[in-house]
Parts: C-alpha cells; structure tokens; sequence
C-alpha cells in the first residue's frame, strides 16, 4: 500500500513524488515510457518561477554545470519600429533569471532526484484502470508491466501527470472548461555559432511571432509562430528560408549573426489546445499539462509543471497526516488555489497566442513600457509569469504608465492622459472614462484593464 501514486514521470511527475517522498511518504512512480526518454519538441525555456524552485530544491547547479546553459536576465519585445527590452523583476526578492536547459536532461535531474528521495520508479509500465472502493473513491492502479504482464497497486492519493492527453483524467471524467482550440503553430530549432547576449528576443510583425534565446551546449532556439491558417508544413530547407527571413525582415541586426548553415539538428513543429480541467476528487489529482494546458508561445510549460508540483504536493502532504476525507478536502483545496495561481495568465496566454498585430494606439504603450523601467520590467515580468495580469494591468499602473506617453502622440492618447492624469480628483468618472476609452482603443490591453479588478491580486510566486 502506497501513500501516493504518480502516473507520468516527466517534470511535473517527478517533481511531485520527489516532494512527497523527502516528507517521507512512500511514492510510486510510473511512466509508460523507457526513462529518461526525453522530449524532443520543447523549447526549454524556465522562467524565474521555475528557477526559483529549481534552486531551492537543491537541482539548479546540476542543471547549469559544464555544457548547461547561461542565465538569461532580460526578455524583449519588438512590435514595428517599438522596441521593449526589460530586466525580468525578481521572484520573492530571491530569483531574477531564466534559463534554457536541455529538455531531457531536466527529465534526468528530475527523476534521479526522485528516487533519491525514495520514491519508487518503474519505466515500461502503463497505466490500465484504475481501482475504487465500495464508495466509487479511486484506491489504486491496474498496470502492464514492460513483459506484458498486469498487476494492481493500491494508494490513497493516484495523480496523473500524465500530460494533455491524460488517461488518469479520462478514466475518472475529469471535465475541461475555459478551452479554446489551437490558435496558432510553431516551428524552431536549435542554431550553432550564434553571438547571443543571453536575452529573449520575442517579435510581433504582420501577424508572425518569432522568438529567439540561448539555450544548452552553446546553442541558440531560433523559432517562428504563425495563424493556424497560415501554417503550412514544408521541407526544413524551406523552413530556413521562412523562418531566417522573417528574422531578416524585424530585426536584420540579429539576423547578421546567424549563419544559414548554422542549424543544428531538424525543425521541430509545436501546436497544442488550451484548457483547464477539473484537478481533483475523490482519491485522485491532475498536476502539470494533465490537469492545465496552454498555448507556448509564453513558453511557460516547465514552469507551470513545477509550480503546479509544488502545489499540489503541499496539499497533500497537509492531508496524508488525516483520514481519506481530510486528504481529499485538501486536494480538493489545492484545485481552488491552482485556479487562482494560473487563471491569469492563462487568459494572457490564449490572447497572445492569437498573434494579433498591435494598432497605433497598443505600439505606443509598448514605447512608453520601453521608457518606464518599472513598466518594462513589469510587462516582461508577466510574460515570464511572474507578475499577474490582473497587477500589471490595475489602473493605477496603467495610468502611470501614461506619463510615459509620448507628448506628440496622438490626440486620443493624449486625451486620455488628460482624463486620468490631469483631470480633477473630484471627477471621478472622469478616470472611469479613461478607462472605457483604453479599451475601446487598446485592443487586448484595453480589456485586460476593465476585467484587472480582481480584488486581492498579488505577484505570484
């Protein structure tokens, strides 16, 4: 008898039965899969958040050791002839920088970790059914064995971090809700002899996302995403020409620095759906892509798999130490808080992923971000999860950030700033008038504004 069964032993996975195990509960852990099997299509990218676990977990310096990956301090935006380049804020004052690991040796890390910890691992063996009780509470697993064989283990807790297409999450009905279908698909690899500065470069141009940052072993992820309509699957030697062009086209300094001949490797292609689903019930939890999925043009996958981890282990440790209706009302808590952590920016996410291009009005509050270090900072900051969509958007920031505006701009920006900046205090509804007028004006930053009222925002963590 188990305390805890994991199913999938990739990031989320393992992070979650390495958390749990160093509390000394006993684990097991399986995977389908021949560990550690890594990932091959992932552009690699750990936000801060992640880094910041990474470090405390005692796994960060084993990760960026010889042939590991350099920090990265500062994300970008280009839109048109607007330029933004932003040293990421610091998480919990303690971690302001991102790194790019290869995919499969964090999957490595994490798992040895895990056994380490005293978690069980077994490799080859997939999950069939799953167990319950007289009162339809989930009590364990049916699996198969790499020799074909089947068997059953019991547990109080089974979670399924078993990705998107979650068996666990079929088997016990787990519903999906805020889903949107797949907004857009990417293609990218990974670029030799390429001069990077360590920063994340992101673009915004006729309707084309490129992005571009250092990565492990001295590479670079050069990568283009486009309209689902606009993606057309070709011959890598066809892909260059895409891909490098658009480059050529926003940004021909950076360009200048990669060779044609530099690519190492094939092209990956990436396009996933977004949703939530419901992460708990009786017996049983979602963590990582099982239990939340969204769009990776925020690259924000690895990270919301560790968050998501740590989350959930919290909670069920808290719970492990009552009876089965105790650790299910803490899981069923840990589903209320991972909403709460995630929402926002899963909301940010699907509307950056339609890649819309930016209006007048949207280029000159990107200029202004580029002018307000704190604005700048903050704007990268949610890209990179770390500040809340609901923080950067309230509108007592986005009102400072009209101090930034350009004096020659526009006439409606510059009214605007008149009624929310110059107008008497005792008007009121002269500031909510600002307010409507953004987002008539503003497109998406508009309509993050209105919908930023959300009582007790803070920075995540």
């Amino acid at each position: 008898m188990y305390d805890v069964i994991v199913v999938g032993a990739r990031i989320s996975g393992a992070a979650t039965a390495m958390l749990l195990a160093r509390e000394g509960h006993r684990v097991l852990l399986i995977d389908r899969a021949k560990m550690p099997g890594g990932k091959g299509a992932a552009t690699n990218l750990v936000h801060p958040p992640g880094i910041l676990r990474l470090k405390r977990w005692g796994l960060l310096d084993e990760l960026t050791e010889s042939g590991g990956p350099p920090p990265i301090h500062s994300y970008g935006l280009q839109t048109g002839p607007v330029r933004l380049m932003a040293r990421l804020p610091a998480v919990e004052d303690e971690v302001a920088e991102a790194y790019s690991p290869e995919r499969r040796r964090l999957d490595e890390v994490m798992q040895r970790a895990a056994v380490k910890a005293g978690a069980e691992l077994r490799e080859e063996t997939a999950l069939r059914e799953l167990t319950t009780d007289g009162a339809g509470r989930v009590s364990g697993v049916r699996v198969q064995g790499p020799d074909g064989s089947q068997f059953t283990e019991h547990a109080r807790l089974v979670v399924g971090a078993d990705g998107s297409n979650s068996t666990v999450a079929r088997l016990v009905g787990s519903e999906k809700y805020g889903a949107r279908p797949v907004l857009n698909k990417s293609h990218w690899a990974y670029w030799a002899d390429v001069p990077h500065d360590g920063r994340v470069r992101t673009y915004r141009h006729n309707r084309r996302h490129a992005f571009t940052w250092p990565t492990h072993d001295g590479l670079t992820i050069l990568g283009l995403a486009l309209p689902v309509a606009d993606f057309a699957a070709a011959p890598d030697e066809e892909r260059d020409r895409t891909v490098l062009g658009a480059f050529r086209e926003i940004d021909p300094e950076f360009a200048a620095r990669v060779s044609p001949e530099g690519r190492v490797g094939r092209w990956m292609t990436g396009a996933v759906p977004n949703f939530l689903r419901h992460p708990a019930g009786p017996g049983w939890a979602l963590v990582g892509d099982a239990g939340y999925t969204r769009d990776p043009i925020t690259a924000a996958g690895i990270t919301d798999a560790l968050r998501g981890a740590e989350l959930l282990a919290r909670g069920v440790a808290e719970g492990l130490a009552g009876d089965d209706r105790a650790l299910d009302r803490r899981v069923a808590e840990y589903g209320g808080r991972r909403d709460a952590l995630v929402r926002g920016h899963f909301e940010y996410t699907c509307d950056h992923a339609l890649i819309a291009d930016y209006g007048r009005e949207e280029q000159e509050f990107v200029r202004a971000m580029a002018k307000s270090p704190a604005h700048g900072s903050g704007m990268v900051g949610m890209f990179a999860t770390i500040v809340p969509p609901a923080e950067f958007y309230s509108p007592a920031n986005i009102h400072a950030l009209l101090d930034h505006v350009d004096r020659d701009t526009g006439w409606k920006l510059r009214f605007v700033r008149w009624l929310a900046r110059g107008a008497p205090r005792r008007l009121p509804p002269a500031t909510r008038l600002a307010d409507r007028l953004i987002a008539a004006n503003l497109g998406s930053m508009g309509d993050f504004l209105l919908g930023a009222a959300a009582p007790g925002a803070g920075r995540a963590a």
